[in-house]
């Protein structure tokens, strides 16, 4: 055993990397400032006494050894977050902390609504929030960098332990005018897909929303893409088209300060928000009471 191994902090921010591909955001992931990364990274490098990160202004790329680092970075997580998951909180649930993510178009919409909640319920929890696309989140689960992560379904969850916690139906928002005499709900095959406006490719809502409607067919144009709900809902009050939005951002009053119109579209289209976490993880029973207080606190609300 040599004298001086890495630190799981180390392997933390390397793995980081790995995932976000940039320094900012695996900065961001970690909770730290980029100088800090940067620094623990350094040290990573100068210990091991190999290259494993190319640096430069535009692109973070890993080196063969690199690579190879990082994989067995991963296992080491996983094994440390498994053995810290088997004491945390000792016989207190939901105490200690927890890496919770939470992807963009339900952490605005929703945390308000049940934070409030958690911290009643669970004042000795230390809950640590990540707001992340699905794809990166997922990573991040698998990973060991986060603990469970807040999305919606459909989404590939191979590997997850997935715990359903509420249907988010999906309304068309427009403005008055936009649809003459506009019914109490709208069949989807009658959405003009030349006034649709949909988010940026990488959000998984767009393609939950067309798969839910049926019309997985319907392509915006990259003129017509939105970075958030928030902004596609401007977009819709600019008259620049029509969008789709889930009831959760509709109750947040993401179109209240808006003269724009919500309607339900007609048939089953929703998506499904989930709790999800690695499958075997000594910490289920905690997940599940969570998942329970989300739902309790959407109830209330």
């Amino acid at each position: 055993m040599t004298a001086f191994q890495p630190t799981l902090k180390q392997l933390q921010y390397l793995a980081a990397l790995h995932i976000h591909g940039h320094f900012g955001r695996a900065a961001e992931a970690c909770f730290v400032t980029q100088s800090t990364l940067s620094a623990g990274l350094a040290e990573l490098e100068s210990l091991l006494g190999v290259r494993l990160v190319e640096r430069n202004r535009r692109v973070v790329r890993f080196t063969p050894m690199g690579e190879r680092v990082v994989a067995k970075a991963y296992g080491v997580l996983r094994e440390a977050d498994e053995l810290v998951g088997l004491t945390v909180g000792g016989d207190k649930p939901l105490a200690g902390p927890l890496r919770l993510g939470v992807i963009p178009t339900i952490a605005p919409f929703l945390l308000p609504r049940v934070a409030p909640r958690i911290r009643a319920d669970y004042p000795d929890l230390k809950l640590y929030l990540r707001e992340d696309m699905s794809g990166p989140a997922s990573e991040a689960l698998s990973r060991g960098m986060l603990d469970a992560v807040l999305l919606a379904l459909p989404w590939d969850t191979a590997g997850l332990a997935v715990m359903p916690l509420a249907e988010d139906p999906f309304f068309l928002v427009f403005a008055p005018g936009d649809l003459p005499d506009p019914p109490p709900s709208v069949a989807p095959d009658s959405i003009d897909a030349h006034q649709l406006l949909l988010l940026e490719d990488g959000h998984c809502l767009k393609d939950q929303a067309l798969s839910a409607c049926g019309r997985p067919e319907l392509r915006a144009d990259p003129a017509h893409r939105g970075t958030s709900l928030v902004t596609l809902v401007e977009m819709v009050a600019g008259g620049l088209g029509q969008t789709l939005v889930p009831k959760l951002a509709l109750d947040a009053g993401i179109i209240a300060h808006t003269n724009l119109i919500a309607r339900p579209l007609s048939g089953e289209a929703s998506r499904t928000l989930a709790l999800v976490w690695r499958q075997g993880s000594p910490r289920e029973a905690e997940f599940r009471l969570l998942g329970d207080t989300i739902v309790a606190g959407l109830a209330l609300s």
